[in-house]
């Protein structure tokens, strides 16, 4: 048991370090930081621009529709590419016997995507007014 906990000592010490790097950062910002409150640093600022307007005002639901299609393309992409890799190197992780029925079944997943794409491109989501 003692030979065990001697092997996490680095560990220990890392983690002793970075927290006591922590807290000496956290207290010299509070030691020497600035204090003067002025009206221009109390108020909201968002990528370099002024705030104007409520903050709460509404969205087209547009902008989420097109949110959406991003994402499942994203994901797409993420569950695409392993499986491409896999498949097409010179010496394939696939095994033989499977590679039909999972190429079949990525089609099935490019069809679904592709008929997604083609509703919402009738369904006018990518028409801006």
């Amino acid at each position: 048991m003692d030979f065990e906990l001697q092997s996490y000592y680095p560990v220990f010490i890392y983690l002793a370090a970075v927290i006591a790097v922590v807290l000496a950062t956290l207290v010299a910002a509070h030691l020497i930081g600035p204090r003067k409150e002025t009206p221009v640093k109390t108020m909201p600022y968002e990528s370099g621009m002024d705030p104007v307007g409520d903050a709460r005002r509404r969205f087209d639901v547009k902008f989420y529709l097109i949110a959406i299609m991003f994402l499942v393309f994203d994901v797409e992409l993420l569950f695409l590419y392993p499986w491409a890799v896999a498949a097409y190197r010179e010496r394939a992780i696939l095994p033989p016997e499977l590679r039909s029925t999972i190429f079949c079944g990525i089609l099935i997943f490019v069809a679904l995507l592709v008929i997604s794409y083609v509703y919402d491109w009738r369904k006018g989501v990518f028409r801006w007014r």
